[in-house]
């Protein structure tokens, strides 16, 4: 087991085979997974192995729900499902969990799950049925991807990162039984910490890629060192609390960083000419703006929670 990723991308190979689908990435990500332990230098590694930002990007999804759900199984693609109809906020949730027998019962249906079709194992948010609460109880399920009742629908692939693909899922009296129900606030302690856990190591593995692209076609050693300090960085604020406010004020520091960084890899990317990965980002890069009015919001809210209050008079 290795100890060191960020030292590993200044000597791995710069070369890296062609992913065109799920089929190619996963046997050589979960490679990569049985050296690096720690989730952030999953991503971190995923992110470098990858021939593209799709690739990257799922290496540092799959990354984050290792971290959020520790017990995830490695020989199996997950998948968060919370969207639906509506959206992803609580009160957008309608999905369902009867109490039945000695488990639960589950249905409802979400939409736009990442990596969905090709999932094996589906963390699903369902409100609390028996939950008699003015505010919605979520709970999150563990689903098999083949259990009875449920339905899974791929997706047309998105504008960009194409080659990850996304389903649309169905639960129609699934089986729940009681040890597949996680424990806790299924909002607060799974969905929205989730949202900080992916900002993390999402960036983290396109760095990576970038670090790889960066060495392969030449570019200038300072870009190099600066996105390695970013990556510690990110590493060091992966092991924190991400619930904490200023951890999300440190995140909001960090993830501008890495805007200025990205800004100024367009001029290393434009000497390049028509090679196929430079087609590529610039047909991939607006994934790294998605959800960035929400990081805004939650920066504001962090802030606003460490302001200090006035004394009593």
């Amino acid at each position: 087991m290795r100890d060191d990723v960020v030292g590993w991308l200044l000597k791995a190979p710069r070369e890296t085979p062609e992913c065109a689908d799920v089929a190619a990435w996963w046997p050589q990500y979960r490679q990569l997974i049985a050296v690096w332990r720690n989730p952030m230098d999953r991503a971190i590694a995923g992110g470098f192995a990858a021939d593209r930002v799709g690739w990257a990007f799922a290496s540092g999804y799959q990354a984050a729900l290792h971290a959020l759900f520790p017990d995830a199984p490695e020989d199996r693609i997950a998948a968060l499902c919370v969207t639906e109809a509506e959206g992803n906020s609580p009160k957008s949730i309608q999905s369902t969990l009867h109490p039945h027998g000695h488990g639960w019962r589950l249905n409802g249906a979400k939409r736009w799950t990442t990596l969905g079709a090709d999932g094996a194992i589906f963390y699903v948010a369902a409100r609390d049925a028996e939950a008699n609460q003015a505010r919605a109880v979520i709970r999150i399920a563990r689903i098999a991807s083949n259990a009875p009742g449920v339905t899974v629908q791929s997706m047309p692939p998105a504008r960009f990162v194409p080659e990850v693909p996304h389903a649309q899922l169905r639960f129609d009296d699934v089986r729940v039984p009681a040890g597949a129900l996680l424990r806790g606030d299924g909002y607060a302690d799974y969905v929205k910490r989730f949202r900080t856990v992916e900002d993390l190591h999402v960036n983290a593995a396109v760095l990576g890629y970038l670090v790889r692209e960066a060495r392969r076609l030449a570019w200038p050693a300072q870009w190099i060192e600066q996105a390695l300090a970013l990556l510690e960085a990110l590493r060091a604020l992966a092991a924190e609390d991400c619930g904490t406010p200023a951890a999300h004020i440190a995140l909001a520091g960090a993830l501008a960083w890495n805007a200025g960084l990205i800004a100024q890899t367009e001029a290393h990317w434009s000497e390049a000419g028509d090679e196929p990965a430079r087609k590529r980002w610039v047909r991939d890069k607006e994934l790294l703006g998605v959800a960035a009015g929400a990081r805004a919001q939650r920066t504001a809210r962090a802030w606003e929670r460490l302001r200090p209050t006035s004394p009593p008079a």
